[in-house]
């Protein structure tokens, strides 16, 4: 009885109407996010950009995105399911469009804040909707389709614009999207029907405005430090920080907090964030480190790289779903050790890269990698969202998105600049011949793995004290 309670009583027809609206719209949207990158080129050569002016709109897809994640919980208790995630549907559609007749660039940057719009309202959305139509011992599936969207998309992303650039143009990267999208509007309008509870909290302003401050700064600053330290660099990170500490008191003092921290007080929940913000650290940093080492040290072209992620994209979808299924009948403790077992083999693989490896044994580690993440986090993610009250949902999956934004972004900081580090010492004891630029660099690799190796050790320590949680009333 009590575990009816905490999902919204539906058909199965139903529920897979509105799982196949939810999961269009977000793939596409993962999708797009991750193509842009390859199309650089190709935008500095038509609209006589630098690399600098291209990378803003990058930057500004994870500003943005980072930005509103965290005011998501607030939003989704003033509008129903269906107002959301239309929204959401028809703010990218409209971006895209934007962002493919775009006459200059700052044109298609706005076209990119748009979409980023859509992206940042639509995730929470779809990971809240999820908790609230299905029960408890059918969540970990959910969660795994989850998954599935949001690995098997960027998985597929880069390979699928080398395609389109190739033969088309980059316009047609956003071309292809919009019937999809279009339809994704359309079908959400007729069958997506509202599952959330609507309560209209009060709203503070100041805190949206620390939050937005905060999480902004954080994340363009951990951003641009990946780039470069500068003065507006440190500027960012200190000015976020600050907003940050103020916008956690600020939550604490108050009645009606638009992001309610008083769910890190359920145990499984904080042991989950803490272990979601360790893995997605190593995660994220982990695919930038490979496709750097494939691209300088083994001289591959970015199409090939992409091709190199195609497998690992795939395993990581499929593992997802299955891990989603094991973890309804077996519970998080019987998965996650196999599953940080082959995290820990892979990184300890990737700590022998030098100029002789070959791509078969990058792919072929890799996928031990991809196997072995979602072994851990969609178990982890479920159990820890199964820890909290109903009314705590919208608060929950808010805090999951932003920290995955804010580790991947950490996890990027850190590993490139050890990355950097071992490879200008490395060069400063030997030469700067081409040849030792690739061997400072492989060692930077190795380096930035074995840290990586220890980040998931620590990992692994803390899921030890992961448990099956009943869902509270």
């Amino acid at each position: 009885m009590e575990i009816a309670s905490s999902s919204v009583a539906m058909t199965g027809i139903q529920r897979t109407r509105i799982v196949v609206a939810l999961i269009i719209g977000a793939f596409i949207a993962v999708l797009n996010e991750t193509m842009i990158q390859v199309a650089f080129p190709d935008l500095m050569r038509d609209y006589s950009a630098p690399l600098m002016t291209v990378q803003w709109l990058a930057t500004v897809y994870m500003l943005v995105v980072g930005t509103l994640l965290p005011v998501t919980a607030l939003l989704q208790q003033w509008f129903t399911t269906r107002q959301m995630f239309l929204s959401a549907t028809i703010f990218f559609l409209v971006g895209t469009i934007v962002c493919g007749t775009a006459p200059v660039f700052s044109v298609l940057l706005i076209g990119r804040v748009v979409q980023a719009l859509g992206t940042g309202l639509m995730l929470p959305v779809m990971m809240n909707t999820m908790m609230h139509i299905y029960p408890p011992e059918r969540r970990g599936g959910a969660m795994g389709m989850i998954g599935l969207v949001v690995m098997f998309a960027p998985a597929i992303g880069p390979t699928v614009a080398g395609l389109i650039i190739d033969r088309l143009s980059w316009r047609w990267m956003f071309y292809l999207i919009i019937p999809i999208a279009a339809f994704s509007v359309l079908f959400a309008a007729a069958l997506l029907r509202n599952v959330s509870d609507i309560t209209k909290p009060k709203v503070d302003y100041l805190s949206i405005v620390l939050s937005c401050t905060g999480f902004g700064g954080l994340v363009y600053g951990l951003s641009a430090a990946a780039i470069y330290l500068s003065s507006e660099t440190w500027g960012s990170l200190i000015v976020g920080g600050i907003a940050l500490v103020l916008f956690v008191l600020r939550q604490l003092s108050i009645a009606a907090p638009i992001l309610e921290l008083r769910t890190f007080r359920y145990p499984m929940f904080s042991i989950a964030m803490v272990l979601v913000l360790l893995l997605m650290m190593v995660m994220f940093s982990a695919g930038l480190l490979l496709s750097q080492f494939m691209l300088i040290v083994l001289g591959m072209t970015a199409f090939e790289v992409g091709l190199c992620g195609l497998l690992p994209g795939v395993a990581y979808a499929a593992m997802s779903l299955v891990s989603g299924k094991l973890f309804d009948r077996y519970g998080v403790k019987v998965l996650i050790i196999p599953g940080f077992v082959l995290v820990l083999l892979s990184l300890w693989a990737f700590t022998w890269l030098d100029m002789g490896t070959t791509a078969v044994y990058i792919i072929a580690m890799n996928v031990l990698l991809s196997i072995g993440i979602p072994l851990v986090i969609t178990p982890v993610q479920t159990a820890g969202l199964n820890a909290l009250p109903r009314r705590l949902f919208p608060h929950g999956a808010a805090i999951v998105n932003t920290l995955m934004q804010i580790a991947g972004a950490i996890g990027i900081v850190t590993f490139t600049g050890i990355l950097s580090k071992v490879s200008n010492d490395y060069m400063a004891s030997s030469g700067n011949t081409w040849s030792d630029q690739l061997s400072g660099f492989s060692a930077g690799i190795q380096s930035a793995f074995w840290w990586a190796m220890a980040v998931g050790a620590a990992a692994l320590i803390v899921g030890m004290f992961m448990k099956r949680a009943e869902p509270p009333e």
